[in-house]
């Protein structure tokens, strides 16, 4: 199925959760915000939120730098 993430697009499997999403990115879940259709998901709600057919999902990524 294919959704949108950051804007752009891309093919998933069916059943792909949020969670399933952030691992498939190669993230790390308590260093990303995820909103999806316009709405911020809390973290323990990421593995029980199944994507469906054209999602709009948001991913942001926290990173640490500087000193």
């Amino acid at each position: 199925m294919t959704l949108r993430v950051n804007g752009d697009p891309m093919e998933v499997a069916a059943g792909t959760t949020a969670a399933g999403l952030v691992e498939q990115l190669g993230l790390k879940p308590e260093l990303v915000v995820v909103e999806i259709n316009e709405t911020i998901l809390r973290r323990a709600e990421l593995p029980g939120r199944e994507l469906r057919e054209g999602d709009q999902v948001e991913i942001v990524h926290f990173v640490g730098g500087g000193r």
